[in-house]
C-alpha cells in the first residue's frame, strides 16, 4: 500500500484514477480546489463517492498557494504524486489566458518543489495531446518534437514536461508525463464534445461541428486512461543509459524521465461519433457545421509503442462500446437530478 496524492481529484480522470487506487488498496489524499471552470455540482458529486471510502481523505487547496503546498507535502509525506490538476480547454485559453500560468505552470512548480523535498518516489502528472501542436506526421510519436504548440493551454503542457525534465536531471526526481488524447466517459467533463453533443441533443437543440465535420480524435474511454495512468505510476521512470545528446530522444534522457502518449490508436472521424450518439440515444442531431476553431488541430492519432513496450498495455475499448456506457450513465445521473 503506498500514500499518493491525486491532484485534481474532484475532475474527471482525478477522480476515476483515485476509485482505482482505493480499490486496490492504496491511502489517496485527494486535492482539488472546486473552481468552477463548469459546474462545481459534478465535481461536487464525483467528490462525494470519494470521501464515503475508507482511505481517501480530501484537501480543499489551489495549486497556486505557495504556502498550503509547502505545509501539506511537509505534513503528509506522500510516497508517490499523480498531478492531474490544471487549467484544461484549448478554446477557453484564448479568452483567460492569465489562468493557465498560474494553474499550470506556478501550480506545477509547486509540486515539483515539493517532491524534491519531500522525497517522493515518482511524480507522474498529465500532460496532452494538444503539445503536438503544428505537427502532421501520423501518428503522433513521443519521439517526435513538439517545438510548435498551437494554443496557450498546449504551451503549458509542453513547459510541464521541459520543467519535469530539470528536476530529473538537477534532483534525479523520476517524472512521467502522460499525453492524454480526447478522453471521454461516465463522469466526464461537461465542456468536451461527446457532452455537449448529448445535451443538446436531448434537449432538441442544435449541435456545433466545427471543420464542417472533417475533424478525427483518438478517443480514449476513461477506463482506459486510468489503467495507463496506474501501470506508468507503479513502473518508475528509469535512465536510459543509451540516450544520445547527437540524436536525442525527446521522450527519454540520461536522468529518470519518461514521456508516453495514451490514445487508443484509432482515430474516429468526428461524423462517425455523431452517427454512433445518435444511436446510442435513438435521436437524430440537428447539425450547424462551422469552420475549425483558433487553436484547435484537424487530427490527432497516438502511437503507443513506448507505452506498450514499458508496460504491457495499450488502450483498447471501442467507440461504440465508451458511447454507450456514456449515455447510460448520462441518462442516469441525470434523471436522478431531477
Amino acid at each position: 500500500m503506498a500514500k499518493i496524492l491525486v491532484t485534481g481529484a474532484a475532475g474527471f480522470i482525478g477522480y476515476h484514477t483515485s476509485e482505482r487506487l482505493l480499490a486496490r488498496g492504496d491511502e489517496v489524499v485527494g486535492l482539488d480546489n472546486l473552481n468552477d471552470y463548469y459546474d462545481p455540482t459534478l465535481k461536487e458529486a464525483r467528490l462525494a463517492r470519494l470521501t464515503s471510502q475508507p482511505g481517501f481523505r480530501f484537501v480543499r487547496l489551489d495549486l497556486g498557494d505557495r504556502a498550503g503546498m509547502e505545509q501539506l507535502f511537509a505534513t503528509e509525506r506522500f510516497d508517490k504524486v499523480i498531478n492531474l490538476a490544471a487549467q484544461a480547454g484549448v478554446r477557453y485559453s484564448l479568452t483567460n489566458p492569465h489562468t493557465y500560468i498560474d494553474s499550470n505552470l506556478v501550480g506545477f512548480l509547486h509540486i515539483l518543489e515539493g517532491c524534491r523535498h519531500h522525497g517522493v518516489k515518482h511524480l507522474t502528472y498529465a500532460s496532452s495531446s494538444s503539445v503536438y501542436g503544428a505537427n502532421t506526421a501520423m501518428p503522433f510519436s513521443v519521439h517526435q518534437n513538439v517545438d510548435h504548440p498551437l494554443s496557450l493551454y498546449a504551451a503549458t503542457k509542453k513547459a510541464n514536461e521541459l520543467m519535469a525534465h530539470t528536476y530529473s536531471h538537477l534532483y534525479g526526481l523520476p517524472t512521467t508525463g502522460l499525453r492524454f488524447f480526447t478522453v471521454y466517459g461516465p463522469w466526464g467533463r461537461p465542456d468536451m464534445a461527446l457532452f455537449l453533443f448529448t445535451k443538446a441533443i436531448l434537449e432538441g437543440k442544435p449541435i456545433d461541428v466545427f471543420n464542417h465535420g472533417k475533424m478525427q480524435r483518438d478517443f480514449t474511454y476513461i477506463d482506459d486512461i486510468v489503467e495507463g495512468v496506474i501501470r506508468t505510476n507503479d513502473h518508475v521512470a528509469p535512465v536510459n543509459a543509451d540516450w544520445d545528446s547527437d540524436s536525442p530522444d525527446p521522450a527519454t534522457s540520461k536522468a529518470p524521465y519518461r514521456i508516453y502518449n495514451i490514445g487508443n490508436n484509432n482515430p474516429v472521424e468526428l461524423m462517425h461519433l455523431i452517427s454512433t450518439l445518435e444511436q446510442a440515444l435513438g435521436r437524430t442531431a440537428e447539425k450547424r457545421l462551422l469552420p475549425l476553431q483558433m487553436g484547435d488541430v484537424p487530427a490527432t492519432y497516438a502511437d503507443v509503442e513506448a507505452l506498450v513496450q514499458d508496460v504491457g498495455f495499450a488502450p483498447k475499448t471501442p467507440i461504440e462500446t465508451g458511447v454507450q456506457r456514456f449515455v447510460a450513465w448520462y441518462v442516469d445521473y441525470f434523471s436522478a437530478r431531477q
